[in-house]
């Protein structure tokens, strides 16, 4: 599957920013190698993501896929900067 962008609006980048994540950290960790799990969400079919900025930071991401013309393009949700628990329990797992 080729993906042909982000989709940023008024309506996702807010959420997604307001827990201090920037717009270019989360395409970093989406364009990474992040470890993706589907999101138990029943109304929507999204995707979890758990992965490293060029920082070295961890962050936690709800996002979707959606195609539009022909095109897929990543929708994000919600970000976040992972806690230290997390992080532990993510590195035992890999």
């Amino acid at each position: 599957m080729k993906i042909a962008g982000f989709e940023w609006d008024s309506g996702n980048w807010p959420k997604c920013g307001k827990h201090g994540v920037s717009r270019e950290e989360i395409e970093q960790v989406l364009l990474g190698e992040p470890a993706v799990l589907p999101d138990p969400c029943p109304d929507e079919s999204r995707m979890r993501a758990i992965g490293k900025t060029q920082a070295g930071r961890y962050v936690f991401l709800v996002f979707m896929l959606r195609e539009n013309d022909g095109l897929i393009k990543l929708r994000p949700i919600s970000a976040r900067y992972m806690h230290k628990k997390e992080i532990s329990h993510y590195e035992s797992q890999i």
